[in-house]
């Protein structure tokens, strides 16, 4: 079994999504975080002061599969959230050591 985290751009949510739904991946945990890496941010100016924004809006999909899915999930978040530009995000893949639905204690890939 596998995690697999992506930090996307917010607004590719919605096409994640639909890229993910249309390859059968239904379940998916998804929070708004904030960070930076090479973006390192901007500058704003408010009521006339000039600020740094440092840590920039980012979207957080985590999903869990099976190993053998792991590539065609990565292949359609990648696809989807692609912009070509600096601040696209980045996607990490875990391992899984156990998995057990709370429901009736299914274990393994049965609880995913």
């Amino acid at each position: 079994m596998k995690k697999i985290e992506a930090i996307i751009q917010p607004h590719k949510l919605e096409e994640v999504r639909e890229a993910l739904k249309r390859i059968g991946v239904e379940g998916m945990t998804i929070t708004d975080v904030r960070g930076h890496g090479r973006q390192k941010g901007h500058k704003e100016i408010y009521r006339g002061q000039e600020y740094q924004v440092d840590l920039l809006p980012k979207t957080k999909i985590e999903i869990f599969c099976r190993s053998e899915r792991a590539g065609e999930i990565i292949s359609a978040i990648a696809t989807a959230a692609r912009t070509g530009k600096i601040g696209d995000g980045k996607i990490f893949v875990l391992p899984v050591e156990e998995a057990i639905r709370i429901r009736n204690d299914d274990r393994g890939e049965d609880a995913l």
